[in-house]
């Protein structure tokens, strides 16, 4: 017992000294596995000792060669345990490794989708350690239960992936998904979460399954609905959503989170949040303008946007335009002759991929 106190003590000693020694909010995690690469920041102001910890086991590739091998299809992925290293350990001693290392840190850290806290055993103060798990959704009975210590920046289709792998009778996956390598780098810049209106005209490219869209974002319309709109396209979110909607001479519509073909779940559903309405009635909505889609709440926008076919002055001053198709007008004409069931394509429109030039 005390020879475990020392153990433990040592390790806590450990973890402080890589604490002070980098800045853990200006690095993420790049996690390669065998179904993909995912990275990760981390919140060391909500479990300092467990982010201190990770990267420590990261940079002495502690986790490489490790597995998730516990996954709940739409709910959890585990992983972490060193035991998984070998092909040797048997699998009734999954799950048992590399725990009892740190004191619990919870706070008011959702348990959101792309969360990531560290694995306890049940009722067993301090019992955390090197397992982790990710929330693939929302599991809000985790809150103040578990200490959650980072949050998913890109990938979270592979997180989906992974979760949805066999598993076997006795609940662990019939084949572990690898950990190839973990490695820690400089932390991406979210250039447009704080850039000056200025700096937010910006040209889009829009690589559909019709043809390549260019836009050009307009701040001086809507700043706000620009920067979020920006966030997501630099972040990835709208790759593989689809034009669910398209009303000939009126509207296309695209945007939706669940028209995703990898899945709904993506590491920037962080940044979507209600916009409030930017309306301005000097905009016109005229062929070719781009703007933010709205419920009856005129402040309830957040991702979904529609391409205007042509003119609808009813629109202006109720919805805000935001950017305008300065490239792929055939393009547009060729996503209205779609085939239609109501205001539904027959065929998927999908937009391939959005990206900030």
């Amino acid at each position: 017992m005390f020879l475990m106190k020392l153990v433990r003590m040592a390790a806590l000693v450990a973890v402080a000294a890589a604490l002070h020694a980098q800045d853990p909010s200006s690095v993420e995690a790049v996690v390669t596995t065998d179904a993909g690469t995912f990275r990760m920041e981390f919140a060391p102001e909500k479990a300092p000792k467990h982010v201190a910890q990770f990267l420590k086991f990261a940079k002495e590739g502690y986790y490489d060669g490790s597995a998730f091998f516990r996954m709940i299809a739409g709910g959890i992925i585990q992983g972490g345990d060193p035991g998984l290293k070998t092909a040797k350990t048997p699998r009734n001693l999954w799950g048992t490794g590399g725990l009892n290392l740190l004191p619990d840190e919870f706070s008011d850290m959702k348990h959101e989708s792309g969360v990531v806290s560290a694995v306890r055993i049940p009722g067993r103060s301090g019992s955390d350690g090197a397992q982790f798990f990710v929330c693939v959704a929302a599991q809000p009975s985790l809150d103040g239960q578990y200490s959650a210590f980072g949050r998913i920046t890109e990938g979270m289709d592979v997180i989906s992936r992974i979760s949805d792998a066999m598993v076997a009778p006795d609940g662990f996956a019939a084949t572990p998904i690898k950990i190839q390598k973990v490695t820690i780098e400089p932390k991406r810049a979210d250039v447009f979460s704080s850039a000056p209106v200025e700096q937010l005209k910006r040209t889009v490219t829009l690589k559909t399954s019709a043809g390549v869209l260019k836009l050009e974002t307009r701040p001086e319309w809507a700043p706000e609905t620009v920067r979020a709109f920006l966030r997501l396209t630099q972040a990835g979110w709208y790759n593989g959503t689809s034009f669910h909607r398209i009303s000939k001479g009126f509207v296309a519509q695209g945007g939706l989170g669940e028209t995703r073909s990898s899945g709904r779940f993506h590491a920037a559903d962080r940044f979507v949040k209600p916009l409030k309405g930017e309306f301005r009635e000097d905009v016109k909505h005229e062929r070719g303008i781009v703007s933010m889609a709205h419920g009856d709440d005129p402040d309830s926008g957040t991702t979904s946007f529609f391409l205007m076919l042509g003119p609808a002055a009813h629109l202006d001053g109720k919805f805000a335009a935001f950017a305008k198709v300065i490239e792929g007008l055939d393009v547009l004409d060729a996503i209205e002759k779609e085939e239609l069931d109501g205001e539904t394509p027959r065929r998927r429109i999908e937009l391939i991929t959005a990206s900030v030039d």
